[in-house]
């Protein structure tokens, strides 16, 4: 009898706890929150929102909905999370970089990233590789291709990680690698299996995106687009993009999830406390990051703004040297002289 009643017992307080957890929240959701990804699926962002998502649905008691919205570099979804009722119940997913320069290119116009409640968790870093039966093996050889030879690269498209990593590094060759074409699809995931099955010659999408492809042996990982070798188990460290463009300036690629402004105080106030307490403690998501090759590094608020602010800065200004941006980023509070 007592083995029987402690079993019910446990049983019930597993079936309650997250109740219990929802009701110690300010903000008590009352229908499923969806959180539109504007990638294909298996890319990136929708992998690490993947990881996320039963976290936030556990402490906030109601189901947490992945919308893949792929579609004009992420604009499209973006766009539709933005025009959504603001009631707390429609968030977006992405690299910040992104969201906070959509209006600086035209894509998602008279928008900024003060249109968010920032939610950071990972960093990632773009990865330059090649099809695993290439010519091209190691990024000098590869560069030299990308100046005078032929090379298609796959990515995302220019408001991608990829996009933009392929133009950090036009600008950083010294030289407009003539040779580089680039092939775009509908997100990480598609660019990358581009590349492993020889359909395009390269990509330079997040590691995140290729690391099952090099352990695969699908893909050879050249370069990372960091100061430092990337090191994943069953991968030889990959070089950092310094040992052949010494002054190549990197900047920390944060990925998160974003509520738009204009929900009632309770939302953000909830959602505050759920990232610090749950997400920022996360196991799931340090094993995500080191397995996959991405950075452990949750923050909200103004220190996630405060944190990201380089790289939303560096890609804002360059839009404007690759001749790509439509209105100048000074206009959404970003300013391409200072410091």
């Amino acid at each position: 009898m007592f083995s029987r009643m402690t079993t019910a017992i446990a049983a019930a307080i597993c079936l309650t706890a997250p109740a219990a957890l929802a009701q110690e929240n300010e903000w008590q959701p009352d229908r499923p929150i969806n959180i539109i990804v504007p990638w294909a699926a298996g890319g990136s962002t929708d992998q690490v929102t993947r990881v996320v998502a039963p976290i936030l649905e556990e402490a906030l008691g109601t189901q947490i909905v992945v919308v893949n919205q792929p579609g004009a570099s992420g604009s499209t979804g973006t766009a539709t999370a933005l025009d959504a009722p603001r009631d707390g119940y429609t968030w977006t997913a992405n690299a910040i970089a992104n969201n906070a320069t959509y209006a600086v290119t035209g894509l998602v116009p008279d928008t900024s990233i003060e249109d968010y409640r920032i939610y950071l968790h990972v960093a990632n870093v773009p990865m330059v590789s090649v099809n695993a039966d290439s010519e091209y093996q190691d990024f000098p050889a590869l560069l030299e291709a990308m100046k005078n030879g032929s090379v298609t690269v796959g990515t995302a498209g220019i408001n991608s990680s990829g996009g933009m990593a392929l133009a950090a590094l036009r600008e950083e060759a010294e030289s407009d690698l003539p040779g580089a074409r680039m092939i775009t699809y509908d997100g990480g995931n598609p660019a990358v299996i581009a590349a492993a099955s020889g359909e395009v010659d390269a990509t330079t999408q997040l590691a995140v995106e290729q690391s099952e492809m090099v352990r695969a042996d699908r893909l050879r990982a050249l370069t990372v687009l960091s100061d430092e070798p990337l090191e994943l188990e069953g991968i030889d460290p990959v070089p950092p993009i310094t040992e052949f463009l010494p002054d190549f300036e990197v900047a920390a690629d944060y990925f998160g999830v974003f509520i738009p402004v204009g929900a009632p105080q309770e939302v953000y106030d909830t959602v505050d406390r759920v990232w610090e307490e749950h997400v920022m403690n996360s196991q799931a998501l340090k094993d995500y990051a080191n397995d996959r090759g991405a950075v452990f590094a949750p923050s909200y608020g103004e220190a996630a703004l405060e944190r990201a602010m380089p790289v939303v800065i560096a890609e804002a200004c360059a839009r404007v040297e690759r001749g790509e941006a439509v209105i100048d980023p000074s206009e959404i509070g970003i300013d391409c002289d200072a410091g």
